[in-house]
């Protein structure tokens, strides 16, 4: 595997098929390519499914037909499994006769794990049919059984959000850099501050908010506030404004000396 760590990332998604066994409605094979694909994962594989393709499942799809057009076909799930060196099987329900089970987000960071030793292997993440979930049968395929932490009185996800659930696991272990970044603003340097504080007591004296000669705590409370926030360079300057139209105004209000 390259050393080049965006590409590991790239290569993790591209690990990753997801395997559908069975699936009876085919919106719910558009609702799981859609959640596929807004995670950077392609591979989708489906066990005699009721009905695909279907306009129904390219219309729950929304754009990721791609997806749709490169799933494949398989009779059972042995044959699905051929190239897949780690198997995570997924089930909302107690079963008596299982291997390892484990919370999906512990389940998908063993599965990464497993692909160090097995560089060209592919990780299948399996869903059972939406009724009753995956066969004991088809459990005993895979090597650790996983399931998503829900309300333990209602658990039933619907497969569609299931698989995004899984699919972002997948990704978040990829370690990518963010879609996108808030805006940076400049911050304003200590020596604005400390002007802009000398400004807002002088503004404040002058329109007699506060009295120099008995300050009490007020000064300390304002500089505590205004740390916690981190000033911007643009918000000191809205905020000299605002003292600068407060010293305007007392201005006007004063009473102009006259000649005698």
């Amino acid at each position: 595997m390259s050393d080049d760590p965006s590409l590991q990332s790239a290569l993790l998604l591209d690990r990753l098929c997801v395997v559908l066994c069975q699936t009876s409605h085919p919106g719910n094979i558009g609702a799981a390519a859609r959640a596929m694909k807004t995670m950077g994962i392609m591979d989708l594989r489906l066990v005699a499914p009721d009905v695909f393709p279907s306009e129904v499942a390219t219309a729950r799809a929304s754009g990721a037909t791609d997806v749709l057009e490169g799933a494949r076909i398989f009779a059972n799930l042995p044959d699905a499994l051929a190239d897949a060196t780690f198997v995570v099987g997924t089930s909302a329900r107690h079963r008596e006769f299982v291997g390892e089970v484990m919370p999906l987000r512990a389940a998908m960071a063993h599965a990464a794990q497993q692909t160090a030793t097995a560089p060209n292997g592919k990780v299948a993440l399996v869903f059972g049919t939406e009724m009753s979930g995956l066969t004991n049968e088809e459990v005993l395929r895979c090597h650790v059984l996983a399931y998503i932490p829900s309300n333990p009185v209602y658990s039933s996800l619907n497969l569609g959000s299931a698989v995004q659930v899984a699919c972002y696991e997948w990704r978040m272990l990829a370690d990518l850099p963010p879609n996108y970044a808030a805006p940076a603003f400049q911050l304003a340097t200590q020596t604005e501050i400390e002007r802009f504080y000398v400004h807002m007591e002088s503004s404040m004296t002058a329109m007699g908010f506060f009295n120099p000669e008995v300050p009490k705590r007020l000064f300390p409370r304002l500089r505590r506030l205004f740390a916690r926030v981190r000033l911007e360079r643009e918000e000191v300057d809205i905020f000299r404004g605002f003292f600068s139209e407060i010293d305007r105004l007392v201005g006007l209000a004063k009473p102009k000396k006259t000649d005698l």
